[in-house]
């Protein structure tokens, strides 16, 4: 039995999907255990392992049964004697289109990690042809999961091609994750990256971080607990979260330290608060509380709501002086 177990995967699926539907991605698993019996990945784990971990990343994103139907049987035409016509024959157009789409992208993802991307240039191009290419966003979306779940993974392959899948990981995925919006997923793939890439400034940026933190969690939950009650006295409905900084942003904000001539411990955001809010207004009535109960560094200040990024993202950003010198960032 893999050690992502389907039953979890169904439970959790169940949450906001349907009885039938949940039934519809069972039965996509079960095809995919027949077709995949008796194979193994690199690393030496059940080969079911790999579609099961990429529908569990899915389903954190609530993404329709179709979806994970394909994530289940997206390697059943490269690696079993299952054909495009059989699972168009079992399981409809739709999802055998999903699953084609998925085929096709990793072919010609593939042609590119052999070749390399040489410029910022050839990624963006390369990110914009995955998009292209794919015709439905689900495709992109399961490519992502996919690339995820073999960067965990990772370590079972030679030097060479672990090297080249994180290169391009760094280069295209990661980018093409954060323009969907999906942060989670673009920190993740990114610091897996960094990881293979860098394996020494990880190790060094980890653990400076990790000390970091030790010194600062009682701090951050201090502040959490002063600005929700703030924001409650001020009538504001919200969510008030730590975010710990990741590994690779913390060492691309250090190498900008280093050429102004700044330290590592110059860094503001190791520790960030998160406000979650239910309205634009509300945004900006949250601000206020921030501003009131701790002095802003206004060089700091972005705002991503009257000014979004490219991807749609849109959020107030600032950096305050908590207990009169300590700074930390708060995201609204």
């Amino acid at each position: 039995m893999p050690s992502m177990d389907i039953e979890v995967l169904l439970k959790d699926a169940g949450e906001y999907l349907p009885p039938d539907k949940i039934e519809l991605v069972r039965s996509a698993y079960e095809f995919a255990a027949k077709a995949h019996e008796g194979q193994e990945r690199a690393s030496g784990e059940p080969f079911l392992e790999h579609p099961l971990n990429v529908a569990a990343t899915l389903v954190e994103l609530q993404m329709d049964a179709p979806t994970l139907a394909a994530a289940l049987l997206h390697d059943v035409i490269e690696d079993s004697d299952v054909s495009l016509e059989d699972v168009k024959s079992r399981f409809g157009e739709e999802i055998a289109r999903l699953v084609d789409g998925v085929t096709k992208l990793k072919r010609l993802t593939s042609k590119s990690e052999e070749r390399g991307v040489d410029s910022k240039t050839q990624a963006e191009n390369l990110r914009k042809l995955l998009v292209a290419a794919a015709e439905d966003l689900r495709v992109v979306l399961i490519k992502l999961a996919d690339r995820l779940h073999n960067m965990r993974t990772l370590g079972a392959l030679p030097l060479g091609r672990r090297r080249a899948i994180a290169r391009q990981t760094l280069d295209v995925y990661a980018p093409l994750a954060h323009r969907l919006g999906l942060r989670r997923t673009k920190w993740q793939l990114e610091d897996l990256a960094f990881r293979h890439l860098e394996p020494r400034q990880y190790r060094r940026f980890s653990r400076l971080i990790s000390t970091k933190r030790a010194e600062r969690e009682g701090f951050v939950q201090e502040a959490i607990s002063i600005l929700a009650e703030e924001l409650k006295r001020a009538g504001i409905d919200a969510k008030v979260l730590g975010r710990p900084k990741h590994i690779y942003s913390t060492y691309l904000k250090a190498q900008r330290y280093v050429e102004q001539g700044k330290s590592f411990g110059d860094i503001h955001d190791l520790f960030a608060l998160r406000v979650l809010v239910e309205t634009v207004p509300d945004c900006y009535k949250a601000l206020g509380v921030v501003h009131n109960i701790w002095h802003p560094m206004v060089e700091e200040f972005n705002d991503y709501i009257a000014n979004p990024k490219e991807n749609g993202y849109q959020s107030l950003h600032t950096t305050v002086l908590c207990k009169g010198t300590t700074p930390i960032e708060v995201q609204i």
